[in-house]
């Protein structure tokens, strides 16, 4: 009877790695998945209101996940706004007044032109697996597609939100859906992710519907509209001259 009981304690000391080892992987495989050396897109944000929905049209540029720079098109009263990010730094410009600021502290929860995204979100760069505890949940049926499902929980202190749930799509390593969580377990924000599209090797939702669970309204709809990969990106885009160009 002792063999067998140390057999099953052995078995289970030595599965539990793997579960621990599985997420990392699922995790590591997401990001090599969805972060190229360099992306070019044009997007659309359509915020869903309680007076009724409007559309902001933007692109952007970015290198890794340390430089970014967008600049909005449409409607006229938002065109020419524009923001740079760099490293840990945030910077908005504003035609209406000619003037750049940086954001930071509690301004950066900020919502970005009305939506369920704050700068906060926009802000988030370091890799999951760095800050976060991972932890593999099992599977189920999303959107047609088997996923599996993750736990998160932060490890570090200071980030935004200290507990995320995701479904990731088995055949695309790409998240169907997430949820973002306060330190008391209170949900803040749901994210859900359709319409997946290849782009050369890598596979991208082309559309993200934004819910912040504390606000009022339908959510914020981030559509995917064009994006070019791992092609060259002139330095100046990451330059705080391009703000007043």
């Amino acid at each position: 009877m002792k063999k067998i009981l140390c057999s099953l304690v052995l078995i289970l000391f030595t599965m539990a790695p793997n579960w621990a080892q599985t997420a990392s992987e699922i995790i590591a495989k997401m990001d090599e998945n969805m972060n190229a050396k360099t992306q070019i897109s044009r997007s659309q944000m359509v915020i869903h209101g309680r007076r009724g929905s409007r559309t902001v049209e933007s692109r952007s540029y970015s290198e890794g996940n340390q430089k970014a720079y967008t600049e909005y098109l449409a409607p006229a009263r938002e065109r020419g706004t524009k923001m740079l990010k760099l490293g840990d730094r945030l910077w908005i410009y504003s035609p209406a007044t000619d003037r750049s600021i940086q954001l930071s502290g509690h301004m950066l929860r900020q919502s970005v032109m009305g939506s369920d995204l704050s700068y906060e979100d926009m802000m988030e760069d370091r890799k999951m697996q760095d800050i976060y505890s991972l932890r593999l949940l099992g599977e189920e049926e999303l959107q047609g597609q088997r996923v599996w499902v993750l736990e998160l929980v932060a490890k570090v202190e200071g980030l935004s939100y200290p507990k995320r749930k995701i479904w990731v799509d088995q055949r695309y390593y790409v998240p169907l859906k997430e949820e973002l969580y306060a330190k008391s377990g209170q949900l803040l924000k749901e994210l859900t992710f359709s319409e997946v599209k290849a782009f050369g090797d890598r596979y991208y939702p082309t559309i993200t519907h934004y819910k912040d669970a504390l606000k009022k309204g339908k959510g914020t709809d981030f559509i995917l509209l064009e994006l070019a990969l791992d092609e060259a990106i002139p330095e100046h885009y990451f330059n705080k001259s391009i703000l007043k160009r």
